[in-house]
């Protein structure tokens, strides 16, 4: 399954459960209505046949009130906890004991985990996620949470640090990145917000019938049987729903997790990874099991089950079972013995990136020429060789750089420094508004630091924007803001726009405010369809004016662009009056984010077309069309680009 596919099926998933969540909610609330009404009845004073002589004694309306109440309660109850739950993923982790790992940690088991997720967010072409340790859980296990690839968080059980090696590492951590780059973090928060509203009804019933019962007991109040029927009835009724709420969690947590697995395996191009890692879980004595923290809610969002359940309940399927679609030769007595004395051992022979020097090697190597097809098809699906080739580039990062990255003053003014123009008028533009908002001081390290950048090549830009993601959050509110400001100074400098940069600052202000605001998606709006085929034409020839030189290469490029949309580019020629402007490059871009999967498709490989119409793709290429799908929010893995100078 493609990402394409992956993320219409994650739509259509949330889609049924909505309606799922719709029939059971009016069930409840017809169940609690009637529940309420019998009970008024049987004991009561309401007598349905006389003529009501007010509000109270109306039986009908105290249905109807009681049926408003229960439909909202059970809404606000879901609405709170999918809010509380949207405040990042980082929260959840934080709520289940995770301990954030800082930028600049020493312990070796703890910069290879930092490492692994960095290489794995630059081969994905996300921002580098919040990363939590576990500590007080010896089980092995991971969880990534978020609502966006902005807020994501990965969390990992310290057994799972000092028990696996780095390949099983990597195994479980691509696992937990297919989840947020197919759209399931979204999905398990709604299925949490469903269960949570669902089962608070459980609650108050439980809480209705032990005050129902002290005044049964203590015979006081006529209303005592009416309140014990109310009390029995909702909690009856909640834990029926709560049943069939978990039914249909585990049933979507089991699909996805096989999707997960298969999707960790073309990550890494080798399934011994994650399988050795699930064999690892089967041979410990501590399993996967979480139990300092209630994994009741996170359940279905874990790498293996963070508790003993079976059957229908089980959120993931069976531990061989997974293993079997990985290792079709393994057999349950294959499961390796491990205790605590391991462990310990483990922990104490563990290094640091033993295998750095062969990825290294592998970036050194260079990669392969995509042809439009492999760019459109990586969408949102790194593969081996895009993990290699981003630990490669993790490790070529100058340290200055680098350390810079991981450091919240200075990730900063790098940002700054990865909008500065290549040419000198436009730079000397660029550096005085600089002067002018942040100082003299601060200038001359953005300075500095953008003469680090011009010892590296353009394809270290957007990894270094992807590491200095975590350290720049952080930064208050109103600091963001100021920076998405200067950026947009400096992307105007010149009075035009440059395509890339642009396209950058974009990347920065999308992934900044997904993080602040996780919860709030922007809101896409609804067009006709002439005006999505012109946003999709002007954007096509915007990119052929930057992507060729003279006026003949810009029409071919464009017309290559047009061949592949034959349907919205029926007649279509390049003309120069769409060269861009930063408001009509945003119109388009914002307006082409209506399109569902099959049109995302279509629109990426005609960008591809566009690039690539001479059959080459220059790195300053390759990187526009990364910077263009994340504005689209598709995530894009590092194009492999042939250095023609290597020969």
């Amino acid at each position: 399954m493609n990402f394409f596919d992956a993320q219409d099926n994650a739509r259509r998933v949330t889609r049924r459960l909505l309606i799922a969540y719709v029939l059971a909610t009016a069930l409840i609330v017809a169940g609690v209505s009637l529940i309420t009404g019998a009970a008024l009845w049987q004991f009561g004073s309401i007598n349905p046949t006389a003529v009501p002589s007010s509000f109270n004694n109306d039986l009908i309306g105290v249905m109807i009130v009681t049926a408003v109440l229960t439909t909202l309660l059970i809404l606000g109850a879901t609405f709170y906890k999918v809010a509380r739950l949207s405040s990042g993923g980082g929260k959840v982790a934080v709520d289940m004991g995770g301990t954030l790992v800082s930028p600049d940690v020493q312990d070796p088991l703890r910069r290879r985990l930092r490492n692994v997720v960095e290489e794995m967010a630059i081969a994905s072409g996300v921002p580098v996620p919040e990363i939590y340790v576990l500590e007080e859980e010896a089980g092995i296990n991971a969880f990534a949470a978020g609502y966006t690839p902005g807020d994501a968080a990965v969390a990992v059980t310290r057994g799972a640090l000092e028990i696996l090696d780095r390949d099983e590492l990597q195994g479980v951590i691509a696992h937990e990145f297919s989840h947020i780059l197919n759209g399931d973090m979204r999905l398990n928060i709604r299925l949490m917000g469903i269960l949570f509203g669902i089962m608070v009804l459980g609650l108050i019933g439980r809480v209705i019938l032990r005050g129902s019962r002290h005044s049964v007991s203590s015979r006081r109040g006529k209303g005592a049987p009416v309140v014990l029927l109310i009390g029995l009835g909702l909690t009856v009724l909640g834990w029926i729903g709560v049943f069939f709420a978990r039914l249909i969690k585990a049933s979507v947590s089991r699909q996805r997790e096989y999707l997960a697995d298969a999707s960790a395996v073309q990550f890494t191009r080798q399934t011994t990874g994650i399988a050795n890692a699930l064999k690892k879980i089967g041979g410990y004595s501590e399993g996967s099991l979480i139990t300092a923290a209630d994994p009741e809610e996170v359940a279905h969002m874990l790498f293996g089950m963070g508790r003993r359940l079976r059957g229908a309940f089980a959120t993931h399927p069976p531990l061989t079972e997974r293993i079997l679609a990985l290792d079709p030769s393994f057999k349950p007595s294959d499961y390796p013995s491990i205790d605590a004395r391991e462990r310990n051992r483990v922990s104490e022979t563990s290094g640091p990136d033993a295998s750095d020097d062969r990825l290294t090697r592998a970036f050194a190597a260079g990669g392969r020429q995509y042809l439009t097809e492999d760019i459109e098809d990586s969408v949102g699906q790194p593969d081996r060789e895009h993990v290699l080739y981003a630990a490669g580039i993790r490790r070529a990062i100058p340290a200055d750089l680098y350390d810079a990255a991981h450091s919240s003053e200075l990730a900063y003014l790098l940002t700054v420094a990865l909008l500065l123009d290549g040419r000198d008028d436009v730079q000397r533009r660029q550096l005085a508004i600089c002067r002018d908002r942040l100082g003299s001081d601060r200038t001359a390290i953005v300075e500095r630091l953008y003469a680090g950048l011009s010892d590296v090549g353009a394809e270290f830009r957007l990894p270094l924007l992807e590491v200095s993601f975590p350290a720049l959050k952080n930064r208050p509110s109103a600091q963001l803001a100021f920076l998405e400001d200067l950026c947009s100074r400096l992307v105007n400098a010149d009075g035009q726009v440059d395509l890339y940069e642009f396209c950058f600052s974009k990347i920065l202000s999308v992934n900044l405010r997904q993080a602040a605001s996780p919860g709030q998606q922007r809101a896409r709006r609804r067009a006709p369809k002439q005006e999505v085929r012109r946003a999709a034409l002007d954007l096509l020839a915007m990119l052929a004016d930057y992507s060729a030189e003279s006026p003949a290469a810009r029409a071919a490029a464009f017309a290559a662009g047009t061949r592949t949309l034959p349907s919205w580019a029926d007649g279509a020629e390049f003309s120069d009056r769409a060269v861009a402007d930063t408001q009509r490059l945003d119109e388009c871009l914002e307006i082409l984010r209506i399109l569902d999967g099959r049109g995302r498709r279509m629109l990426i490989r005609a960008v591809s077309a566009v690039a690539m119409h001479d059959r080459t793709l220059a790195i300053a290429e390759a990187e526009l069309i990364r910077a263009v799908c994340a504005t689209l929010d598709l995530p894009l893995p590092p194009i492999l680009v042939h250095d023609a100078s290597a020969g």
